[in-house]
């Protein structure tokens, strides 16, 4: 999400949705705020992926099965590094460049969710975002009709 005017930044947003058969679904983000200033990234690095799948696994307790696209930053060594390290917990697999995964259904209902929205700020529009999602988050109908989207499937044929 960007802000408008003279204001200049963006917020990125990374986050997992996660299923598991006769369980409710859980969605787990994490914001970066770009505030424009020289030197500073714009974007997650893979050590924030590396943290997400970390904060998963702990807050899920169990083994997980990690399902995503094929953003440059998902290749990097550092994190196959990281996967090959973790291989008694955790398993990792790639989408083909088409498919579409549930997360792409959360973010389209945050982004309908700010239609008419217009931000004072960045803090603004931070602070607006986490509430949102945290709508999201907590209805977990929601988060299954963003897998149904998809035609992925947790039990197996």
């Amino acid at each position: 999400m960007r802000v408008r005017g003279s204001n200049r930044g963006r917020v990125p947003v990374v986050g997992v949705v996660c299923f598991k058969p006769g369980a409710r679904p859980h969605l787990f983000y994490r914001l970066h705020v770009w505030r424009g200033r020289k030197g500073e990234r714009k974007s997650f690095a893979w050590r924030d992926y590396r943290d997400l799948i970390v904060l998963t696994h702990h807050q899920l307790g169990a083994p997980i099965v990690w399902v995503w696209d094929n953003l440059n930053v998902h290749l990097t060594g550092e994190l196959a590094d990281f996967i090959a390290e973790n291989e008694e917990w955790l398993r990792v697999f790639q989408l083909p460049s088409y498919a579409s995964d549930p997360t792409e259904g959360v973010w389209s209902l945050l982004k309908r969710s700010l239609k008419n929205f217009a931000a004072v700020n960045l803090d603004h529009l931070v602070r607006v975002m986490k509430r949102k999602l945290k709508k999201i988050q907590y209805r977990p109908h929601l988060l299954d009709g963003c897998l149904a989207e998809t035609g992925l499937i947790t039990e197996p044929p």
